[in-house]
């Protein structure tokens, strides 16, 4: 459906990866969560141009301030009386815990009991008062994780908490025993130190993602997303793969500024649906692509998701390295979902739809001017100036350039809407950031990811004795481990706890750094395709009319290949150079064999080869393993790999059918459809 300018209205989304969807608030609930929104905004643009004096975590304690009471007015309590906020309007509980976790949470910084240099000195010795207040901040923190993503985070928070407080108890002999934690020190460790709520994971949410929110909503106020859309939908129009190709392109371009999997999967998919339906995609199959399209979004420069600006605080890295990381892989993602939709394209014998609207290249000559705000944001990072300034500077930008177009002039409220938005959008990233400090924090006191790397490692040495062997072994429990916990929490926190959990296991086995973030990264962002709490693919579902659960599988299909290009990141040394760790010519030949592995793995998984036709059991088995030979990265591997890719292809021509007649696209592959044709395939 388009616009009175034929261009293609980019829907509205008000919900995130990391969140359940938030209250759609009018009247004074509207303004005083705008208000106090659009204050936070301003005091994270402040602090970048001129920190607060007395540092960081002064900072992050007035961020968290304004942010937590806000989930109590923005998410519903989940309760089935209205009365405890349970309805679409905050109740009165809501208004209480607002009020109530503000001064929990200025507390610290508040001008009475020596004020925040007081709070400081009385580290490591809270007086009861300090201990009754974070208290009720801990708990608070849990309450706004569990409203914005549901019961799993704040239980495996309470569960660690118990491991910190008993722990004592645990026979001394068993590795994973500590000499345990009062109440008081737990306490301690969460409110007054630098490694609990306002440790790293909240100090990235309120100094980076913040901004790129921000940046978001603005570029979003400025047709941004609209034209990424458009132009999508104009560059593919004619061939029989169009509609597939459209739907992948529009939501790379539009997770490029996003950064959120199921937003993107939805805002395409309003779109696109009707495209896909009319192209002959069932249901199912159209909502797990742009359920595997948008989580790609996670992964896509310049704005990855929340757990990249992570990667790079731990890591001591700047932005701009992480970005250099993830290009490669990106690449390899969208490779294989493009090539499972040319698969599909011919399983299916979809049709060419023909859709009004101006040509790509008018498209760009008009709107193209939306690409020079992500442009400058990669510009400035390789001169030099920090993440944070820049995309501020990409801000201003995005909004000047709104003004070029007279449907997306600005005018103050908008404007301010838009600010404000920012902020709003990163509120479950903060409660998610908060909470994970519990995590850290315990993990921190008790020794615990030591520990545990430590016996992951012994796993794999009782079942092998090659140093080679129980890397392999240790990769696999690791991946296997780190897409279980994605199921159960969101990519944020799914990172946090995999990196203090897995990541040590990988360093100590010799894995450089960069791999082995970049691999725990990796799957805790594709756990949001995997059966059964697939975000992405429920959003998706939701759009398409398909079911969730045979949705989930198909998104899962799509994002196959690239569920097993991560470990190559860390199986040999030559993993590094698919992050751009090497010289040109290393990372030219190991991104060409990732991608003839990702290919191979297409074949596989699709069940086709482009060029020649469906492939039998016989030649997908072989392309599976020669794609796990290709993503090895290993000479002899690479040469196995292509040997066997090429069985693959001969076993297929020798089974193609002599008489062309009998391919299912006969009859339909010059068909051109209009997008008002009602025919379609049904699931």
């Amino acid at each position: 459906m388009m616009d009175g300018g034929g261009r293609v209205p980019a829907p509205e989304v008000t919900y995130d990866d990391e969140e359940r969807p938030a209250r759609e608030l009018t009247g004074v609930p509207e303004r005083v969560v705008g208000g106090v929104a659009l204050a936070v905004t301003l005091l994270a643009l402040w602090q970048v141009f001129r920190p607060l004096p007395q540092g960081s975590q002064f900072y992050l304690i007035l961020f968290l301030a304004g942010a937590l009471p806000l989930v109590f007015l923005a998410y519903r309590s989940g309760a089935r009386w209205p009365v405890l906020g349970g309805g679409d309007r905050p109740a009165i509980a809501d208004w209480v815990l607002a009020a109530v976790t503000l001064v929990v949470c200025l507390y610290p910084v508040l001008p009475f009991r020596g004020g925040y240099n007081g709070f400081l000195d009385r580290q490591g010795l809270l007086d009861p008062v300090d201990v009754l207040l974070g208290a009720f901040l801990l708990l608070l923190v849990l309450e706004a994780a569990r409203r914005t993503t549901g019961w799993v985070l704040p239980l495996v928070c309470l569960v660690f908490l118990a491991y910190g407080y008993y722990g004592g108890l645990l026979p001394q002999n068993w590795s994973v025993a500590h000499a345990g934690l009062d109440f008081s020190q737990i306490v301690d460790a969460l409110y007054n130190s630098g490694s609990g709520f306002y440790g790293t994971p909240l100090d990235v949410a309120a100094t980076y993602i913040v901004l790129f929110t921000i940046y978001g909503a603005v570029l979003d106020l400025s047709g941004a997303g609209r034209f990424f859309v458009d132009l999508s939908v104009a560059a593919f129009r004619r061939s029989r793969s169009a509609a597939g190709r459209t739907a992948v392109t529009a939501g790379f371009l539009l997770g490029t500024v996003s950064g959120s999997g199921t937003a993107t999967a939805v805002s395409v998919g309003a779109v696109t649906w009707p495209i896909l339906r009319r192209a002959g995609y069932p249901a199912e199959r159209a909502g797990g692509m742009l359920a595997a399209a948008g989580v790609g979004a996670i992964l896509s420069p310049p704005t990855l998701g929340a757990a990249a600006f992570i990667v790079a605080e731990y890591l001591n890295v700047s932005y701009l390295t992480v970005l250099g990381w993830a290009t490669i892989p990106t690449i390899l993602y969208y490779l294989g979902i493009l090539l499972a939709v040319e698969i599909d394209a011919r399983k299916l014998g979809t049709r060419p739809v023909s859709v009004e609207t101006a040509s790509a290249w008018r498209l760009l000559l008009r709107f193209g001017y939306h690409f020079s705000s992500l442009i400058v944001i990669v510009v400035l990072l390789a001169i030099g100036v920090t993440a944070t300034r820049a995309v501020v500077f990409a801000t201003l930008l995005a909004f000047l350039l709104a003004f070029f177009d007279s449907r997306t002039r600005p005018r103050l409220f908008s404007v301010a809407s838009a600010l404000a938005a920012g902020t709003r959008g990163v509120l479950p990233v903060a409660a998610v950031c908060a909470a994970a400090g519990v995590i850290t924090a315990t993990v921190t006191k008790t020794g615990l990811g030591t520990q545990l790397a430590s016996l992951l490692i012994k796993g794999a040495q009782a079942m092998a004795d090659h140093p080679d062997v129980v890397l392999a072994l240790t990769v696999v429990a690791a991946a296997v481990a780190l897409s279980l916990l994605g199921l159960a929490v969101p990519v944020t926190a799914s990172f946090i706890i995999g990196w203090v959990i897995v990541g040590p296991a990988l360093l100590q086995l010799g894995v450089p750094g960069p791999a082995t973030a970049m691999f725990v990264f990796y799957y805790s962002v594709l756990s949001e395709v995997t059966p059964p709490t697939a975000l992405a693919a429920v959003g998706a579902a939701s759009i398409t009319g398909g079911r969730i659960v045979p949705t989930m599988w198909q998104a899962l299909r799509y994002a196959l290949p690239a569920f097993l290009a991560p470990i190559a990141f860390v199986l040999t040394p030559a993993g590094s150079y698919l992050l751009g760790r090497g010289s040109v010519v290393d990372v030219a030949w190991a991104t060409a064999a990732a991608m003839a592995g990702v290919a191979a793995l297409a074949i596989a998984t699709g069940g086709w080869v482009l060029g020649v036709g469906p492939a039998g059991r016989g030649a997908r088995v072989c392309a599976a393993v020669g794609g796990l030979l290709l993503l090895y990265l290993d000479p002899v591997g690479i040469v196995g790999g292509l040997v066997l890719v090429a069985i693959a292809v001969m076993l297929t021509l020798l089974s193609r059918p002599s008489s062309s007649s009998s391919s299912p696209l006969s009859s339909s592959s010059s068909e051109s459809l209009s997008v008002s044709s009602e025919r379609g395939v049904e699931a």
